[in-house]
């Protein structure tokens, strides 16, 4: 009994000692497998970590790329910026060395007081022709008086330079009756042309007003008639009007006169004329009087290059309705270079416009319109006196008005229509074949 007893407590310990060993066994494979677990979870997280900074690298690789990507698009940009500019610049630096050979054909200067809707539609007219030989005619506003609209009309233009003429000094007129417009005007005229021939060394100057509208050739026409100014001593200035050039009294775009009356109304002065006119220059109707004239004459075209549109201004709508709103303004571009104006010259004019008036038939007695009308050809008719003339120019329709005894549109007396055809009508002075040295 003992002997098993000891048996079995010999079999329990070793049944311990091997349940321990196991126990210890076990452990340490459960420790290893720990380390094991941890070690790789370990990993995973390295790998994890790699895999996101790869992950942002590759990121910050796109991102670079795509900056790249802008950087070279707005470089390209920025070349082709660069090469326009080089090439403005090379054409400024030669359209400089164009400039100091070639100077402008004249300046132009529209002259305004207080009307800035008719200011605008000015404006707009001569752009639409002047833009394309800006330099040639670079345009001014000047402005008499003070009037805002008109000042932020003309300043709302980046294509002109902007004048304004201040004058409070009290206006007295020299005879009843007068208007006090026409003495500020021709203040205004007088400062505006010093400033653009002295101020600015202008060699011509166009002057318009603030209610025309310019024809398609009206830049032509006065760059062809600016070396006759020049040359031609007998000249005074050039017009763009003609105050018989209402629709039924014009017909041929090519044809020009010469004229003893000032027509005004777009017209083109030069230095050595402004030279001698500025210091003596009249308080009012200063290039209607013959003092000034001393014998010279203004060249002007039959059919208007420019349309006066102002029914409401200084003269109060005087003649607007009759002589005015019926001018026809040249819709045809005259290709003035191409075509010799020599013939205007002082040497030849007379005798040019001579065997115009000797050719003509003339026409005697009453009912001088429908004998004009039933003829063929040009038409002669004297008159006698202002009184005379009055009474056949009413009949025909034309301007009866003459200043300082001149009749409007007269050279030598003479005035030249047309009547309801390519027909002229002469109406002569008693004198104007003695003065044309027509027998």
């Amino acid at each position: 009994m003992p002997k098993f007893l000891c048996d079995v407590r010999v079999l329990l310990v070793v049944a311990a000692i091997a349940f321990i060993y196991l126990q210890l066994r076990l452990f340490a494979t459960q420790s290893e497998y720990a380390e094991r677990i941890a070690a790789a979870v370990e990993a995973e997280n390295q790998c994890t970590s790699q895999m996101r900074s790869l992950i942002d690298q590759i990121s910050m690789q796109q991102g670079r790329i795509v900056a790249l990507e802008e950087q070279k698009k707005l470089q390209d940009l920025e070349c082709g910026q660069l090469r326009t500019l080089v090439q403005e610049l090379e054409r400024k630096g030669l359209q400089r060395l164009i400039d100091k050979v070639q100077e402008p054909v004249a300046a132009v200067v529209i002259m305004a007081c207080n009307r800035a809707d008719y200011l605008e539609r000015t404006i707009k007219s001569v752009l639409k022709y002047q833009s394309s030989v800006a330099l040639k005619y670079p345009l001014f506003v000047s402005q008499d008086g003070a009037d805002p609209s008109v000042r932020s009309k003309a300043l709302s233009y980046d294509q002109l330079a902007y004048m304004q003429h201040l004058d409070n000094e009290p206006v007295k007129t020299e005879r009843p009756g007068e208007l006090i417009a026409y003495y500020k005007i021709a203040r205004h005229y007088k400062w505006a042309l010093d400033e653009l021939f002295y101020k600015n060394n202008f060699s011509r100057v166009i002057i318009l007003e603030d209610d025309m509208e310019i024809a398609p050739d009206f830049f032509d026409y006065f760059e062809a008639a600016a070396a006759l100014l020049d040359n031609d001593k007998s000249i005074m200035a050039v017009s763009s009007w003609n105050d018989n050039g209402q629709k039924q009294f014009v017909h041929d775009p090519y044809t020009l006169y010469r004229s003893d009356f000032f027509p005004g109304l777009g017209w083109m002065l030069s230095k050595s004329i402004w030279d001698e006119l500025s210091p003596k220059w009249p308080k009012a109707y200063p290039l209607w009087l013959k003092e000034n004239h001393k014998g010279r004459q203004f060249i002007r075209p039959e059919v208007c290059r420019t349309y006066n549109f102002g029914e409401h201004g200084s003269s109060f709508g005087q003649f607007f309705k009759q002589y005015l709103e019926p001018i026809k303004l040249n819709d045809v571009r005259v290709d003035w270079k191409s075509i010799d104006l020599s013939f205007l010259r002082e040497d030849k004019y007379p005798r040019h416009f001579a065997d115009m008036v000797k050719n003509a038939k003339p026409v005697y007695g009453a009912d001088v319109v429908l004998k004009a009308y039933n003829i063929d050809g040009d038409v002669r008719i004297q008159y006698r006196d202002q009184a005379d003339f009055e009474r056949i120019a009413r009949q025909f329709g034309i301007f009866e008005e003459w200043k300082d005894g001149i009749p409007r549109t007269a050279y030598k007396g003479v005035v030249v229509f047309r009547y309801q055809t390519p027909r002229r009508i002469f109406l002569v002075a008693s004198d104007s074949l003695r003065w044309l040295g027509i027998d």
